[in-house]
């Protein structure tokens, strides 16, 4: 086995707590979630006024994870006190509600399986319903859709159905911009308290790229839609407190400066990838001080892009975070060991940390690649695409930072970092390790239909001992074809061929099962949980 670079702001803890019961059946799906500790951090650069900030940060990011608790279940406290099984309370408090993340299916008595819309609309609310529906507000990321006292649909804006909880958020943010020292962060806090109370977000995602001089960091608003599986539209509160590592910063800047030429490299119609992000684009390493609301619920993000709207993206650019603290995390406990038990040899070689931060941050950097506006006139990607958007969206970023990634290495001369072979042969391992979230999660089901699409162009061969070779040129032709069928995809806004495609690909098989079986018996955790001390 590898040596492990294990940070020291991070320790692993026993996945079981001492208070859960050992006879029951759900201490081996809260072993699938593995603790991290993320320690009290290293203040020593930071003023007394930007330690109260951060307190403020941790306050708003509270009361984001009730919001989310509401917007994707609902009353939190109903359902924790209806379960007495102290690990299928703790699953539950993993999972944000009754359902797996993994699967969609209910663990808890008395509940169905989530439904695709999770929280976002009306259980019996059929596509056809909304579609016919009009109501120019209904396609807005920021409304939920309701019945009214005549079961008719309505619409009701997130910062009415959650304004208690928001005014407080703003109140936080405005008391932080009241103390920080920083012009640029007051400009961001104040805008974002007004955004939150509005659900108009430009003005804010352009203070927050501006905001370059900070050492800490707060994402914190509605961005992903993934929750949405109905349609693909709502966005769920999500906030992450982050502290920034300067010296890695620079070294990606370095890097990333070159991006422009990167995209033409990208396979397929090069008006398949015409967008340019604004020339405000940038890139910053940070460790995590704390997640909430989607952030923290089920499978941990290692790396965001922000903001995710596309005229801020046009108009400015965008900025990649890499969550360095829990990317070592994840290949420490999870991706290396997947590799060294999946892979050959011969392969396992080649398993690699730094090529697995370089994956991670060009797969962030490529969502801001492709198209954003169809070409057809369908309107937005994300309109045409529909239900299928996350899911594409998904598969292009990981394809195409891979391939990234790989020319990279035609760029600079950095083969005594990591090598191409080590880049595909580490996305392999984490892909394998990603497989096991489920076809019940967009990412799950983006990393199956990468699996079966390279295992159907021969870029792998799973033996009978079931570790797995690898055919290196394969792999990159294949991602190349891969990547370049997506962004076709995108471009054109064909919803029937997205749909084709994800059906297609999607589907699990008995080498998941049997990789499943044997990570769980070598007790490898399918992802991690938080321990976070202030």
């Amino acid at each position: 086995m590898k040596k492990l670079l294990i940070p020291a702001a991070i320790l692993l803890l026993a996945a079981i707590s001492c208070n859960e019961s050992p006879r029951s059946a759900f201490n081996r799906k809260v072993a699938d979630y593995a603790v991290v500790t993320i320690d009290a951090p290293d203040l020593s650069g930071i003023t007394d006024n930007g330690k109260e900030v951060l307190n403020l940060y941790r306050f708003a990011a509270d009361q984001i994870d009730s919001i989310y608790w509401k917007q994707y279940f609902g009353d939190r406290e109903t359902l924790l006190g209806s379960i007495e099984d102290p690990a299928q309370k703790t699953f539950a408090e993993i999972n944000y509600g009754p359902w797996d993340r993994f699967n969609g299916r209910s663990f808890v008595e008395g509940w169905s399986d989530r439904p695709l819309g999770a929280g976002f609309y009306p259980a019996d609310m059929s596509v056809s319903e909304f579609e016919e529906w009009n109501c120019a507000e209904k396609s807005s990321p920021y409304t939920l859709i309701r019945r009214d006292e005549n079961g008719a649909l309505k619409t009701v804006w997130y910062h009415d159905e959650y304004k208690e909880n928001l005014e407080k958020i703003a109140s936080y943010l405005k008391a932080a911009a009241d103390i920080t020292i920083k012009p640029s962060v007051k400009n961001y806090l104040l805008k974002k308290a007004d955004a939150l109370l509005s659900d108009n977000y430009y003005d804010s995602s352009i203070a927050w790229l501006e905001m370059n001089d900070s050492k800490m960091d707060l994402v914190i608003g509605p961005d992903e839609v993934t929750d949405d599986q109905l349609l693909g539209i709502k966005r769920s509160y999500e906030a992450f407190v982050f502290l920034k590592n300067q010296a890695r910063t620079d070294e990606l800047t370095q890097y990333v400066s070159s991006l422009p030429s990167f995209q033409e490299e990208l396979p397929g119609d090069p008006a398949y990838k015409a967008f340019q992000p604004g020339a405000g684009s940038n890139i910053f390493s940070c460790d995590a001080l704390y997640y909430a609301g989607k952030a923290n619920a089920g499978v941990k993000v290692i790396a965001i892009n922000r903001p995710v709207d596309a005229d801020v993206q046009a108009d400015m650019g965008t900025r990649t975070i890499l969550i360095e603290n829990i990317i070592k995390a994840k290949y420490n406990y999870i991706v290396s060991p997947m590799g060294e038990l999946l892979l050959d040899p011969a392969f396992s070689a080649h398993l690699s940390y730094e090529a697995f931060f370089w994956n991670i941050v060009f797969r962030e950097v490529a969502h801001g690649l492709g198209v954003k506006q169809t070409l057809d006139g369908k309107g937005s990607v994300i309109e045409a695409l529909g239900k299928t958007a996350p899911t594409m969206e998904t598969i292009k970023a990981n394809t195409a930072g891979v391939l990234l990634v790989c020319s990279l290495q035609n760029h600079y001369d950095i083969h005594h970092i990591f090598t191409k072979e080590d880049a595909l042969t580490t996305f392999f391992a984490s892909i394998l390790r990603s497989v096991r979230f489920g076809e019940g999660s967009t990412l799950g089901r983006s990393n199956f239909i990468i699996y079966n699409y390279l295992g159907e162009k021969g870029a792998y061969q799973r033996k009978a001992s079931g570790q797995y070779t690898l055919d290196l040129a394969k792999m990159e032709e294949a991602l190349s074809e891969l990547t370049a069928t997506v962004l076709k995809i995108q471009a054109t806004g064909d919803f029937d061929a997205a749909l084709e495609f994800e059906n297609n690909y999607s589907k699990k098989g008995a080498n998941n099962d049997a990789d499943v079986l044997a990570a769980g018996l070598e007790k490898i955790p399918a992802d991690i949980r938080f321990n976070f001390v202030r």
